[in-house]
C-alpha cells in the first residue's frame, strides 16, 4: 500500500479507505513459478512467498519448518565454542556460576533457559537482574562488585554486555571470569573476556543476526550439550532435552 497517482485496481479495489493506492507487492516471476511447480501452490500463495523474499529452495522450509533442518551449527557463532568450554569447565570444577540478565522478557527468558539447563545437570544458577531505575541497563562495576561479594567465579551476561567494555574490564580486574551472550549491535572491539557470543558482532559469519538473545542462548544450550557429551558429563544422568524449553526461546523472540 502506498501513495501515488491513478493505478489499476487490485483484487477489485483501487484505493484503501484512507485513499491510498493498493499495489501488489512485486515478486520475481521465475520464483513464483518455481514455488508453484515445486510445492504445488496456487499462484497467489506462490506469489506471496516470493514477494516476501522466500527463494525457490527455501519454500518447503518456510511452509513446514523443522528444528532439525533449520537449526544453525553452534560453532558458526564467533566464540560459541569458547563460551561452552568455559561454562562446562566451571560446572565440572564445581565453581559458582551466576547469570546477569537484562530486565526485559528477552533477558528473563534467556536466564530461565540457562537456569533450566544448569538444574538438569545438578547445579543451581543464581540470577542477578539490575534495578532499572538505580542501576540502568547492562552490567556495571557496582553489579560485578556485588556478584564477586556473593561468591561468583564465572558470570554469564545474557541480553546485554556486548557494549559494556569498561564494566567488564572492571569485572575481570577483580577476578571474575565473564562470558557475554547478546544480540545487540556492538562496537568493533568486543569486551575483553572469555567469550563474546553475538551474531551481530562484527566478523561473525553465522548469519543469525535476526535472533533475540533467547535464541542465541538456546543455541548455546545445544553447544553445552555437545561439549558435555564430549566430556562424559551425562554418563550418570540424562542429557538435557533442550526442545522442552523452546517455548522460552519463542517467548523471548516474540516479546523482543
Amino acid at each position: 500500500m502506498a501513495d501515488g497517482g491513478a493505478a489499476s485496481s487490485f483484487l477489485g479495489v483501487a484505493r484503501s479507505l484512507s485513499g491510498r493506492v493498493w499495489r501488489q507487492r512485486p515478486a520475481e516471476a521465475a520464483v513464483v513459478r518455481a514455488h508453484m511447480q515445486g510445492l504445488g501452490l496456487s499462484e497467489p500463495l506462490a506469489r506471496a512467498l516470493a514477494a516476501r523474499g522466500v527463494v525457490a529452495d527455501q519454500g518447503a522450509d518456510f511452509l513446514e519448518p523443522t528444528l532439525k533442518r533449520l537449526f544453525p551449527d553452534p560453532s558458526s557463532f564467533m566464540d560459541m565454542d569458547a563460551a561452552a568450554t568455559a561454562i562446562v569447565d566451571a560446572v565440572q570444577a564445581g565453581e559458582r556460576v551466576h547469570v546477569f540478565a537484562d530486565y526485559d522478557v528477552d533477558g528473563a527468558s534467556s536466564a530461565a533457559l540457562l537456569v533450566r539447563w544448569f538444574r538438569a545437570v545438578g547445579a543451581e544458577l543464581p540470577i542477578y537482574v539490575p534495578d532499572r531505575m538505580t542501576e540502568g541497563y547492562g552490567p556495571s562495576a557496582r553489579a560485578f562488585d556485588s556478584l564477586k561479594a556473593a561468591g561468583a567465579d564465572l558470570v554469564v551476561t545474557v541480553d546485554c554486555g556486548a557494549a559494556a567494555n569498561e564494566a567488564i574490564a572492571h569485572g575481570c580486574g577483580i577476578g571474575l571470569k565473564i562470558v557475554v551472550i547478546d544480540h545487540h549491535l556492538m562496537r568493533e572491539q568486543p569486551p575483553a573476556c572469555l567469550a563474546v557470543v553475538n551474531p551481530n558482532r562484527p566478523g561473525d559469519t553465522s548469519g543469525q543476526g535476526n535472533l533475540a538473545a533467547a535464541g542465541v542462548v538456546f543455541v548455546l544450550l545445544a553447544a553445552l550439550n555437545r561439549e558435555g557429551r564430549r566430556r562424559g558429563l551425562f554418563a550418570d544422568r540424562s542429557e538435557p532435552d533442550i526442545r522442552q524449553w523452546l517455548d522460552l526461546a519463542a517467548l523471548g523472540a516474540i516479546c523482543d
